[in-house]
């Protein structure tokens, strides 16, 4: 599909990653881990913050209650920029030093659900070791429960815009899979997981996504130059082309949601000899798909 994406922030982020949408805020949050920083970008007044952190920070979602809550290495931590602090709420995950929070997602309950991986990288499927990541759910009263082990690489993580459907990926080059859950809202319980759509079919493995307001599920192909919709029957609806090889997270923005934001990797992430090929790398792109997104609320912890 044809679709103009430009540039609108030269991060030069590292790794770009946690992009959401901030409706009360009109603007943007995102993460760069490997800095590690988070940031606030606001589209109207082309600025961004942005605050250090004190550790790897993997996710991000506006709070109910003001400021933001993100991932970091020590647990669920809340975060307010009237002055730059953090506090930890809690610490159940990632629970481990070798470990940190990667992508996060709030349901339509305000649930704030997060996957850890290693720091240092996926344990090696070729040789038979099982996966150590697991899947993480802050609870709207602030309590913390683990839902499921033996993930490499967790991403992909989206909701359904009526709550019945989760959507989770592992970008591992081995598995490259996302899969789709039953969702019991009033619960904040998944079942019945399935594979939704295998991306050994394109180009791109699966990494951050965002839903529209269709059901369609969103996907950022990391490596494959590429975003994709996905159908809720998981057939590939629309194939886009963006100007970095390896875009990372997506989130619908703008006034009435008609902007599709994507975060990127950038310099020592992405193939060495492809830097002049992507002077943006690193950076927020944006692009109107021609569909309406959907904004997942703030999370209520």
């Amino acid at each position: 599909m044809n679709v103009a994406v430009d540039c609108v922030l030269e991060a030069k982020a590292s790794l770009g990653e946690g992009a959401v949408w901030d409706i009360e805020a009109s603007a943007l949050w995102w993460v760069d881990i490997a800095a590690p920083s988070l940031h606030r970008f606001h589209p109207g007044l082309t600025s961004n913050e942005t605050w250090s952190m004190p550790s790897a920070i993997g996710c991000v979602a506006p709070r109910q209650s003001g400021g933001a809550i993100v991932g970091l290495e020590e647990g669920w931590c809340a975060f307010d920029p009237a002055d730059g602090s953090v506090h930890l709420l809690n610490d159940m995950a990632p629970g481990l030093a070798t470990h940190r929070f990667n992508d996060g997602a709030v349901d339509p309950a305000g649930r704030f659900w997060a996957g850890t991986m290693p720091k240092n990288g996926p344990r090696d499927a070729a040789a038979g070791e099982a996966g150590d990541g697991t899947l993480f759910c802050l609870d709207t009263d602030g309590t913390c429960r683990s839902f499921l082990e033996g993930l490499y690489i967790q991403n992909g993580l989206a909701f359904s815009q009526d709550g019945t459907r989760m959507y989770l990926s592992d970008s591992y080059k081995p598995i490259r899979t996302i899969w789709v859950f039953d969702y019991d809202i009033k619960t904040g319980t998944p079942s019945n997981r399935r594979t939704f759509f295998d991306t050994n079919a394109v180009a791109g493995r699966p990494d951050g996504a965002a839903m529209d307001a269709d059901g369609c599920y969103w996907m950022a192909g990391v490596d494959g130059w590429q975003i994709l919709r996905l159908t809720p029957d998981g057939a590939v609806d629309r194939t886009i082309s963006v100007p970095v090889e390896k875009p990372t997270c997506l989130a619908f923005g703008g006034a009435k949601l008609e902007q599709l934001y994507i975060t990127s990797m950038g310099e020592g992430l992405i193939t060495p000899g492809t830097e002049d090929r992507q002077p943006y790398a690193g950076g927020i792109l944006v692009c109107e798909p021609g569909v309406k997104g959907y904004a997942p609320p703030p999370c209520v912890a």
